[in-house]
């Protein structure tokens, strides 16, 4: 179906963070939007009430009718959704043309320029931190977010002038294979949804696949000490970037007083006195990865330096919601072992004499199962860790793998305990706590506003 010939489009999954974009984007052109989703959230609500019809039931005869025409609408699923659904069978049956999101943010990266961001970790926050760039630069940008950006409240960029489109490269069922883009950030490859890939190496094979995507004519920008080896098309520039070294690094970096400033070197420009917006270290490596891609777009120096500097960051990583002379609490999306070993370091820069709690829910059974140990090593740097029972997502209960499966290999010396979801609220309010963050991508972050009320109120 070519772009002009869609009149309506329906969403199946439609609250979800990448969906909801992309609905957005659809919105705006003007085109009818409708979609399903399980249960309602503050993604469906703001849609809603900006023009799409929404329902929580499988229900056909609850779709909207110009999503009923097969001529004129585009049906848009997420991985997420099994092909019992009803309404996703209806559709197939009926002989409308699906695509899954992925699908549908290739088609854009065909039509625009598009600036991808992919890896393991690191990449929501380097993608928003691209869109902030441009946007705020006389290039801008379109952009599709896997995460609310503070600056803007929303997860979608729209741009009639701009020739880019920043997207998130998401690796999960392989959906990052749809896209075709001009430029690419790759911030790392560590193994991940083995439940879909089998294993390291094909996980890695993945990401090389990836690479031979890349636009003759375009960039790859790599992190430095990456076991992948990319697998580039003619005519397509290779640059490594990292903290210390690479064609992108940093030098001059002063952290104190609440702040990180760096300065840039560049195969573009060097620039001089960058300031960090939200002042963590792994911001050092997004931000180069960031200014590397806008410095291809075209953004200027001036241009970047004030943006960074304004950068405020995306809900749910490194989030801080309280932050007093008696007690600090933060939330953060931080799933994979690698990311939590990132969270827990850079909060230990910062309160270096504090002891800090950890209250994390692990995500999958799957990846609980075959990280459990590295979950262990890295929840270690924690003074203390309590463990919540795992959140499921698209998963059934493995055999034996709970979360004291990771409470075992904890370290000697750290505090640990194990405690039901719904017990995190008393516990919260029965200690007291120096440093507390909440971490995992399930629904421990519906907690954050009540444990923020609680010590607020202490």
């Amino acid at each position: 179906m070519e772009t002009t010939q869609i009149k309506a489009v329906y969403f199946i999954g439609i609250g979800g963070i990448g969906m909801s974009a992309i609905a957005r984007y659809f919105l705006h052109k003007g085109i009818v939007v409708g979609g399903y989703d399980r249960t309602p959230c503050a993604l469906t609500e703001r849609l809603q009430a900006e023009g799409a019809a929404i329902h929580y039931e499988e229900d056909v005869t609850q779709i909207p009718p110009a999503c009923l025409d097969k001529a004129g609408c585009l049906v848009v699923y997420t991985p997420a959704i099994p092909d019992t659904h009803r309404e996703l069978v209806f559709f197939r049956t009926q002989g409308f043309e699906i695509e899954k999101r992925a699908q549908v943010l290739g088609t854009l990266t065909r039509a625009l320029k598009g600036l991808c961001v992919a890896g393991t970790h690191g990449k929501t926050t380097t993608s928003a931190m691209t869109a902030h760039l441009l946007h705020q630069s006389r290039t801008d940008c379109n952009a599709f977010l896997g995460g609310i950006t503070k600056n803007y409240g929303t997860n979608y960029i729209l741009s009639p002038k701009s020739e880019y489109v920043v997207i998130e490269a998401d690796e999960f069922d392989r959906s990052f294979h749809w896209l075709t883009p001009y430029a690419s950030v790759i911030t790392s490859t560590d193994a991940d949804h083995l439940d879909i890939y089998g294993s390291k190496e094909a996980y890695l094979e993945s990401f090389r696949k990836y690479t031979s995507l890349i636009q003759p004519g375009g960039y790859l920008i790599l992190h430095e000490g990456l076991e992948m080896q990319p697998d580039l098309q003619a005519g397509v520039t290779l640059y490594s970037y990292g903290r210390n070294s690479g064609d992108f690094h940093a030098e001059n970096i002063r952290i104190g007083n609440g702040e990180i400033r760096f300065d840039l070197v560049s195969p573009f420009e060097n620039i001089k006195d960058i300031q960090l917006g939200v002042p963590v270290s792994i911001n050092i490596d997004n931000g180069i990865a960031a200014i590397a891609l806008a410095q291809i777009a075209g953004a200027g120096s001036e241009e970047i330096r004030r943006a960074m500097k304004t950068f405020g960051g995306v809900d749910r990583r490194f989030d801080f919601h309280v932050k007093n002379d008696r007690t600090v609490y933060l939330s953060d999306y931080a799933h994979h072992p690698a990311e939590i070993r990132q969270s827990l370091l850079s909060l230990r820069e910062l309160y270096e004499d504090k002891k800090i709690t950890v209250i994390f829910q692990p995500h999958l059974y799957t990846r609980t199962r075959d990280f459990y140990k590295e979950f262990a090593e890295s929840l270690s740097l924690a003074d203390e860790v309590i463990l919540t029972d795992i959140y499921p997502a698209r998963e059934e209960p493995i055999p034996g793998v709970t979360s004291e499966l990771i409470y075992n290999e904890l370290a000697d010396g750290v505090g640990k305990r194990l405690c039901r979801k719904e017990d995190v609220l008393p516990l919260v309010k029965e200690n007291r706590f120096d440093v507390l963050i909440t971490l995992g991508a399930g629904d421990i972050e519906n907690y954050a506003s009540q444990i923020t009320d609680i010590l607020k109120e202490r």
